[in-house]
């Protein structure tokens, strides 16, 4: 079996997440491919994020029709959401060895991957595939983790959930950034106001 662990705080989930998706999981024919939504990212405190449940809900908009699933398994985990936790909680819930196990980000948390809690580990327990993503020079990544990463050639749409935020408080639309039901739950929720 294989295993992909596609993490983020998916605040919104838009359509670059989805499309890495279905790239990466096109080429690696994954058996599971999971989103998995953190709680607290560590770099990411100096923002307030959308509630889990939101996120999580918009995911779940986001991911009907498809065989992409979502684990709830750290924001069910209170606290700050750590990869390396997770890796291995996952790795030993669907009994796989680091050959079967992906932990998939987009290239923009590469940068600074190196400052993750035991990133050494993180590479040690699993494989990493980072999507590139358009604006971000990955040869700014620290040596030992580049060396260490597979870097995916994804479709390179210019959307990020920090323009999607942006649009939305300043009054801008977002059709075609994300799906009609994910904009709608955004209008119908007051998310980003």
């Amino acid at each position: 079996m294989k295993l992909c662990l596609f993490g983020g705080t998916f605040d919104p989930p838009h359509i670059g997440h989805l499309l890495i998706a279905d790239s990466v999981n096109e080429i690696e024919h994954f058996d599971t491919f999971l989103f998995v939504p953190s709680n607290i990212t560590p770099h990411k405190r100096d923002r307030s994020m959308s509630s889990p449940e939101n996120r999580l809900e918009m995911l779940k908009l986001s991911l009907v029709g498809t065989d992409f699933e979502i684990s709830e398994t750290e924001v069910s985990r209170d606290g700050i959401s750590y990869t390396i936790k997770t890796v291995i909680e996952m790795k030993k819930k669907y009994n796989l060895k680091r050959g079967n196990t992906v932990f998939l980000m987009g290239s923009d948390s590469l940068v600074d991957f190196h400052t993750w809690k035991d990133y050494q580990s993180i590479l040690d327990e699993c494989k990493v595939f980072a999507a590139e993503r358009p604006g971000i020079d990955i040869k700014s990544t620290q040596n030992d983790v580049l060396e260490r990463v597979t870097i995916c050639p994804t479709p390179k749409i210019d959307v990020s959930s920090e323009i999607i935020r942006d649009r939305v408080r300043n009054g801008f639309s977002i059709k075609y950034m994300v799906l009609d039901s994910v904009e709608k739950y955004i209008f119908d929720n007051g998310l980003y106001r």
